[in-house]
């Protein structure tokens, strides 16, 4: 059943594969802003997925975050959510990810209770 407060916790490590410079959004070898935001989502849809109702998952429809510290390859980040509000099937969350030294971003996040194979269906009718 879903309730405010639902935590949620995932881990990565700073790689080739996650850093601006391979993904496109920088120069640098150091943790990406979108890789940061994909372990923000993730983070949250998982806290919530076994909460939900067989067939139904959820999308993204909102990140407002700041990515406020680099973090090199082989450093360790962990992304922490928590469940605040939920409004229908609107859900939000504050989200935060830290590394081995500190805070490197945080924000707020919404997803939407979708029903998975109409969601598909859709999708793939355009």
């Amino acid at each position: 059943m879903l309730k405010s407060g639902i935590k949620g916790k995932e881990t990565t490590i700073v790689d080739e594969s996650n850093t601006a410079k391979t993904m496109g959004s920088g120069t640098l070898d150091v943790f990406a802003t979108p890789a940061m935001t994909a372990l923000m989502e993730k983070t949250a849809w998982k806290s919530v997925a076994e909460e939900l109702e067989e067939g139904c998952g959820t999308v993204g429809i909102r990140l407002e975050i700041t990515h406020d510290a680099p973090t090199p390859i082989g450093m360790k980040v962990t992304c922490e959510s928590v469940l605040t509000g939920i409004d229908g099937r609107k859900l939000t969350f504050e989200v935060e990810a830290r590394d081995e030294r500190g805070k490197i971003g945080s924000g707020i996040h919404e997803r939407f209770i979708i029903d998975n194979k109409k969601f598909q269906e859709k999708a793939n009718q355009k």
